[in-house]
């Protein structure tokens, strides 16, 4: 069996997430209670300084480094992190990264187009 590089089928045909930053792909799953977004970050993106809702994620493959307030960690497949909702935090991708994010907040992203 060969290693999984990329999301199933059934994720990539979702609708993809209407996002501020080139490059960083997301498929969106919304309920009324939060979403769900499945990301694809090319290696060497940053994504700015910024706060939300809460946001709970893990990451599927590759490595993160996460700064939530004033900690900073690297995350790498299997670890989750939890940001509270108001909580400052900025990621940079040290590798091609998955990520699954669950949001609070139901309409954190549109649907893009």
């Amino acid at each position: 069996m060969s290693k999984q590089t990329s999301f199933s089928e059934f994720i990539t045909d979702l609708p993809q997430a209407a996002l501020p930053m080139a490059g960083i792909t997301g498929y969106l799953l919304s309920a009324p209670q939060g979403q769900v977004v499945f990301f694809e970050l090319p290696a060497g993106t940053s994504v700015p300084l910024h706060n939300h809702g809460a946001q709970w994620g893990i990451v599927v493959s590759g490595e993160l480094e996460l700064t939530i307030g004033d900690k900073t960690e690297v995350y790498r497949a299997g670890e989750s992190y939890s940001i509270p909702a108001g909580v400052d935090h900025a990621a940079n991708v040290l590798a091609p990264t998955q990520v699954i994010d669950v949001f609070a907040d139901p309409n954190r992203y549109a649907v893009k187009g």
